[in-house]
């Protein structure tokens, strides 16, 4: 049997900043003279705290509303089972209060404020059901209120107030995705995620370069908020996944992807031919010949951001790469050809055996000019940017290698590149 070793996802800030947090309101507890129930100052921390600090402060706005409307209508209750001078059994007291739930909740409709309406009923009821026997129910409210609006603050300061940073803004940063921001979990983690958003927000150039196409680097990347146009297909192109829009790309012409598929289909080969019309990427087929292309195409054409079509390639239409997925015997065998030829001399042909089909190889042939050098000086020139720093799984062709073992290797890396402390000398390469 065989054993895998699972690696234990690391401790993130918010875990450390919620610990902080409930701590500090057990301390500022004391520091009233143990006035209040820290038990509620605790439960703001934990709500309030978020990955990211518009959560937090989203977050801290609802829970604020909530508490005043809860309090408020908590208060209601009291002063009518206090003054009212009816007399009447427990089950009529708990039919008032759950009534009174219902002007609470249309408050927070009347205040466009419905995502407050269940912290406003979790005071409301916490403070009618449990404390309105107290001696003073009226110190509980306004201790209630305190509570929550302690843990508030606390939640508010740990996730604004930062340290003096020194950031790096005039650099572009470059990964890639395979063996680098993804390991074999074909997954970007989540603190991957949070610490890209965060260094995003705060100012960060940061983009990939990858041989995925456009379609699979926007499913890798999806939860990451790319400002940035990314460089895909080996340098094929430059996608802008914000607006769906390719904003430069290296095709092979007509005439010539014409005489490369001649070639191929006359050896007995299918060949994907992948373009671009205007801003939809289509891929055209004939027949899918083998296992290796079936699942690719039973899987692929799912996605919206890719057009299967069964087809010769139209007139005039240039290809930026073609495609070729079959038994590493086969594919050995129609490289050489395709050298034989002086296909390898004319344009950028690339073999490697499947990661996911054992057997099984590929070949991607691009026009000749396109690298992901190129497409990243083109890029630079764009943005005004000349300082780049990459980020890569192979030696010798990136700033900072990666072993792909460690997902998170590359965010930890490039999070000490583009911030250090004001105190701090400032690190270089």
């Amino acid at each position: 049997m065989k054993f895998y070793k699972k690696k234990l996802p690391p401790i993130g800030m918010r875990i450390f900043k919620s610990f902080f947090g409930v701590f500090l309101g057990f301390v500022i507890y004391f520091l009233r003279g143990r006035q209040g129930t820290p038990f509620y100052t605790a439960l703001s921390v934990l709500w309030c705290i978020r990955a990211y600090t518009k959560d937090t402060k989203l977050m801290a706005l609802q829970r604020t509303i909530g508490t005043f409307l809860g309090g408020f209508f908590g208060l209601i209750m009291i002063m009518f089972e206090l003054h009212s001078g009816f007399h009447y059994g427990e089950f009529v007291r708990y039919t008032l209060i759950s009534l009174l739930i219902i002007p609470l909740i249309y408050t927070t409709v009347l205040l466009d404020r419905k995502n407050a309406s269940y912290f406003a009923c979790v005071v409301y009821l916490s403070i009618a059901v449990l404390h309105i026997t107290d001696e003073n129910p009226y110190i509980f409210v306004m201790n209630r209120v305190i509570d929550t609006l302690v843990g508030i603050g606390i939640a508010l300061v740990l996730e604004t107030y930062h340290l003096p940073k020194r950031r790096d803004t005039e650099t572009l940063f470059v990964s890639g995705i395979d063996n680098t921001l993804i390991s074999t979990t074909q997954a970007l983690t989540a603190y991957s995620k949070v610490e890209l958003n965060r260094m995003l927000d705060n100012g960060a150039n940061f983009t990939v370069a990858s041989m995925r196409t456009p379609a699979s680097i926007v499913e890798a990347m999806k939860d990451v908020r790319l400002k940035l146009p990314v460089i895909a297909m080996n340098g094929a192109v430059l996608f802008d996944t914000n607006e769906n829009h390719y904003l430069n790309k290296q095709e092979i012409p007509f005439e010539d992807a014409r005489k490369i598929v001649s070639f191929i289909e006359e050896k007995g080969y299918n060949v994907f031919k992948n373009v671009v019309i205007e801003d939809m990427w289509a891929i055209y087929y004939k027949e899918l010949t083998n296992k290796a292309e079936q699942e690719i195409f039973g899987t692929l054409r799912k996605s919206p951001y890719r057009n299967y079509i069964k087809s010769e390639l139209p007139k005039n239409q240039n290809v930026v790469y073609f495609m070729l997925v079959d038994t590493s015997e086969r594919i050995e065998q129609i490289y050489l050809e395709l050298q034989r030829e002086g296909y390898a001399d004319a344009y950028r042909m690339i073999k490697y055996e499947s990661s996911q089909y054992a057997g099984f190889s590929y070949i991607k042939i691009y026009e000749k000019e396109a690298t992901k050098e190129n497409m990243l000086r083109y890029l630079t020139e764009q943005i005004g940017i000349n300082k780049v720093m990459t980020f890569g799984s192979v030696e010798g062709k990136s700033d900072f290698v990666v072993s792909g073992d460690n997902p998170n290797e590359v965010v930890r890396t490039l999070k000490r590149q583009f911030e250090q402390s004001v105190f701090s000398k400032k690190k270089t390469k």
